[in-house]
């Protein structure tokens, strides 16, 4: 695997060790992966998720059939 160096502050690198720590990761590209990963998920529920809670089942009053 290639790898790269990427600069933050020294704030930034304590927070990822600490939700390295947190998530149980081995190291902090596994930290960052994961961290991209559910970001993306968000979006994509975001997105997709529209009428999420505003749907429900039919019911007999969504019937556009006479029954009687």
């Amino acid at each position: 695997m290639e790898s790269t160096t990427v600069k933050v502050s020294k704030d930034t690198a304590k927070k990822l060790a600490v939700l390295q720590h947190r998530l149980r990761k081995a190291t902090l590209d596994e930290t960052i992966q994961t961290l991209v990963a559910r970001h993306r998920k968000e979006l994509l529920e975001e997105s997709f998720g529209a009428d999420r809670g505003k749907l429900h089942d039919f019911g007999e009053g969504d019937r556009g059939e006479d029954r009687s």
